[in-house]
């Protein structure tokens, strides 16, 4: 049965002050501090600038009137559709510079956590259904075993921790892409949260693909994006990869002493998406420690975090772990840490039937006329001295050497016994001893 993923219901936009459940000073605070920044006086720029809807925002604006912050400049603005323009009193401009002292965050107004962990089920993770179809597709240009496919396919479907472990060169990296490509739909990624008066920056361009959004008409009061709360950016579901250099100070807020804001953790910028652990064992903290960090967000979804005030509060965990390592699971776990990573998967290096269609794919996509004689050097002369041990990646680094040589030596793009001899001297260092 080819299911299809159910459409991610959108955030509501706010329709007054009061369902913004905000604390109103910050509102305002950070109404006259973007003022204040980006020079802005007309309603609509604010309204852009802050994500709020335009009602919404002046709202807001006659609120700051009535705290004499902000007073009408009495000129209508002919090219804005004759909006009223606003500006900052003496006093508004003191309150704003005293603002900016205390927090230097201005711009879009913040999302309250409450409301953010209700958007989260609705986009959750464990909600998405992948089909055999989708994961085919998004695997696509990688040659695996049908079972493998099929251990995969219920491990993505329930957004539950995902272990891939085998030999290295295997393509463990490319299967763990694979599987964020498969999830295809998008959802809603806050460009900040707001939790006991402070502001957590989540949306990072860098781990977040923004979707093409029709843009509004500045001279148009009705806005196109209220389809939406536009505190919110629509993206494809994140995807977070680290390796060797996770550590787990990265796990926690990162808080910006200047700008007297946090910028959320990497597991809260992959919320409804995936976090790929690659080369588990290659980090400064022990797998055991790295492993004994994700349980509590694991068993419970949710995830415990600290303010610099030493506070701590809940976040929503709503993340797909995908560890992936070339150790075997026993070395560098205990019993308690493998049972609570859900799906524990083999990733072995193909067969010889396989390794050859990936080894033609490789030279078709590279150019390199396929030649028997030197096919069969290869497997009868070659792997023979590697007691016949097939890797994911040896085709790529093979026909790589070889069209490297052909370069060279200026001679056309082909395969031979005696180049399949110097591309293979590149991939393996022989045992010996140097002396010093």
């Amino acid at each position: 049965m080819n299911m299809q993923p159910t459409a991610v219901v959108a955030p509501p936009s706010p329709r007054s002050l009061e369902q913004m459940q905000l604390p109103m000073v910050m509102m305002r605070d950070i109404l006259i501090k973007t003022m204040f920044r980006k020079n802005l006086d007309l309603v609509s720029e604010v309204s852009r600038a802050i994500c709020l809807p335009i009602p919404v925002t002046q709202e807001l604006v006659d609120l700051a009137r009535g705290q004499k912050l902000l007073e009408a400049t009495g000129t209508l603005h002919a090219t804005s559709g004759n909006e009223m323009g606003y500006q900052l009193t003496e006093t508004g401009r003191a309150r704003a510079l005293d603002a900016l002292s205390q927090s230097e965050y201005y711009g879009a107004m913040p999302v309250p956590l409450n409301l953010y962990s209700e958007q989260v089920k609705r986009q959750s993770i464990r909600n998405i259904q992948v089909t055999r179809d989708q994961l085919s597709d998004a695997m696509g240009h990688l040659i695996l075993p049908p079972e493998l496919l099929g251990h995969l396919g219920p491990a993505v479907s329930a957004g539950r921790s995902i272990l891939m472990y085998g030999p290295p060169g295997n393509g463990k990296s490319s299967i763990s892409n694979g599987i964020r490509d498969a999830l295809g739909d998008k959802i809603y990624i806050p460009r900040a949260i707001e939790y006991a008066g402070q502001v957590i920056t989540v949306y990072d361009p860098i781990v977040h693909n923004a979707a093409e959004e029709e843009l509004d008409d500045p001279n148009s009061l009705r806005r196109t994006s209220g389809r939406y709360d536009s505190r919110y950016v629509r993206c494809d579901r994140p995807t977070v990869i680290t390796g060797g250099e996770l550590s787990l100070n990265m796990l926690d807020l990162v808080y910006n002493p200047v700008a007297r804001t946090y910028q959320a953790p990497l597991q809260l910028k992959s919320t409804g998406g995936v976090f790929i652990i690659d080369d588990l064992g290659r980090q400064e903290e022990p797998p055991q420690k790295i492993v004994n960090r994700w349980i509590v967000p694991l068993e419970e979804e949710r995830d415990i975090l600290a303010l610099q005030s030493g506070e701590k509060f809940e976040v929503p965990f709503d993340t797909l772990v995908i560890f992936s390592t070339n150790f075997h699971p026993n070395d560098i776990f205990d019993k308690a840490a493998l049972r609570r990573i859900f799906f524990k998967i083999k990733v072995d290096g193909p067969s010889q039937e396989d390794y050859l269609k990936i080894f033609a794919l490789v030279a078709r996509k590279k150019k390199i006329p396929l030649d028997q004689g030197s096919l069969v050097h290869l497997l009868k002369t070659k792997y023979p001295t590697i007691d016949n041990v097939f890797a994911n990646y040896q085709p790529v680094f093979l026909l790589d050497q070889i069209a490297a040589i052909c370069e060279f030596e200026g001679i056309p793009y082909q395969m031979t016994p005696e180049l399949i001899d110097r591309a293979w001297a590149n991939m393996f260092v022989r045992d010996e001893t140097i002396v010093r």
